[in-house]
């Protein structure tokens, strides 16, 4: 591969946020398009814009992991050119020439109406296991034992699923969906279930007794709704968990396809802003399904509320989950900690730390991802 070579002069030029420039390991990287992304922040990266970041890679406060590390190879540029670099001019001249090729083969490209999202890098499709031209869904079961390893490989670019146009795009949504769709749901339901308990004939325990049976007043509702929340949070970590981190048999293609459609792709693409949040058509059907089962655990309005505060839940874990990806939140603050959490989680610690609202659940299945720990230097 022909390389293009930069001075240490030339990367301190690109120093702000609209161009950031970085060396790490003698290496050039332009990492300009992932600042709003970065698990630290963007002014973490912003202060280091034009410098050499090869021991703030070791950490404190953060030893970047692995993955961290394959990652950056995508906003590879160049190299850092010294004093006793030589034939600098024949490969600067190859490298000329080798763009002015990638440029006819991108022309291509569009022509043939696969047009890819500007910002993302493309990936060597010699060197990786599908063909990022056809859509993935089907590929991904044909990887067999390397498809665990390969899934937790993050990349940033889209990924397409279907090949049908109808049923990718009801693959997809944009974040703004989940509230415009839910909420007016769930506070038309809340409604619905506080006038109910307000007449006053709600009561519990009738199945077993109806002379100690326990009249539910209606202001117990927020109470109910707030239980539902504290439920959904455990629903939240199970399915995380044993759904979507299941590890399907190399042998099975249709286990190893339905976990990359359910959340294997959400790990090997993990900025895809289109794919963070349940698209509302198929979350739809997953709702219809958690009420009619509760609705026959838990029947009348005290579980229609519950149920109600469960779906507000979800609400809320979906928008923490957007954010903890794209948001930026202030050093020190609780979503700061959960977003540097989740990260870790989706760059080096996928077997750990299943809980996206909060850590609570963590701890008593014991999957909290271990703090880091550096020697003091004296």
């Amino acid at each position: 591969m022909e390389k293009r070579y930069f001075s240490m002069a030339e990367v301190e030029q690109h120093a702000s946020a609209e161009s950031c420039w970085i060396v790490h390991e003698n290496r050039v990287y332009d990492v300009s398009a992932f600042i709003p992304r970065h698990p630290g922040g963007q002014q973490l990266l912003v202060q280091r814009a034009g410098r050499d970041v090869s021991r703030d890679m070791e950490g404190p406060p953060h030893r970047h992991s692995t993955n961290a590390r394959r990652w950056l190879q995508q906003y590879y540029i160049g190299e850092l050119r010294r004093e006793d670099d030589q034939g600098e001019e024949e490969e600067l001249e190859q490298f000329s020439q080798k763009q002015q090729a990638f440029r006819e083969r991108r022309i291509n490209h569009q022509a043939s109406g696969l047009v890819m999202d500007g910002r993302c890098k493309s990936v060597d499709p010699e060197n990786d296991l599908v063909d990022w031209n056809k859509p993935l869904l089907w590929q991904v079961g044909l990887l067999r034992e390397k498809y665990d390893e390969w899934v937790h490989q993050p990349i940033d670019r889209p990924i397409r699923l279907f090949y049908s146009d109808l049923v990718e795009a009801c693959s997809k949504t944009a974040w703004y969906m989940v509230p415009l769709v839910w909420v007016p749901i769930v506070i038309l339901c809340s409604w619905y279930c506080y006038t109910d308990l307000a007449q006053g004939n709600t009561r519990i325990f009738t199945s077993f007794t109806t002379e100690y049976s326990i009249r539910v007043h209606k202001y117990c509702f927020p109470l109910l709704f707030v239980f539902g929340m504290f439920l959904w949070s455990l629903v939240e970590y199970l399915i995380h968990r044993y759904v979507f981190h299941m590890k399907p048999p190399a042998s099975n293609y249709y286990l190893i396809t339905l976990h990359f459609m359910l959340h294997g792709q959400h790990h090997k693409s993990p900025f895809d802003g289109s794919r963070l949040v349940f698209p509302p058509v198929p979350a739809s059907l997953v709702v219809a399904l958690f009420y009619t089962a509760f609705h026959l655990i838990a029947p009348g309005a005290v579980g229609k509320s519950i149920f109600v505060g469960g779906l507000g839940g979800y609400v809320v874990y979906d928008m923490i989950h957007y954010y903890l990806h794209y948001g930026s939140p202030k050093k020190g603050s609780y979503l700061y900690g959960l977003k540097a959490y989740h990260v870790k989680h989706h760059f080096e610690h996928q077997k750990l730390g299943f809980g996206i609202t909060s850590r609570l659940w963590d701890y008593p299945f014991k999957t909290v991802i271990p703090e880091e720990k550096f020697e003091k230097i004296h």
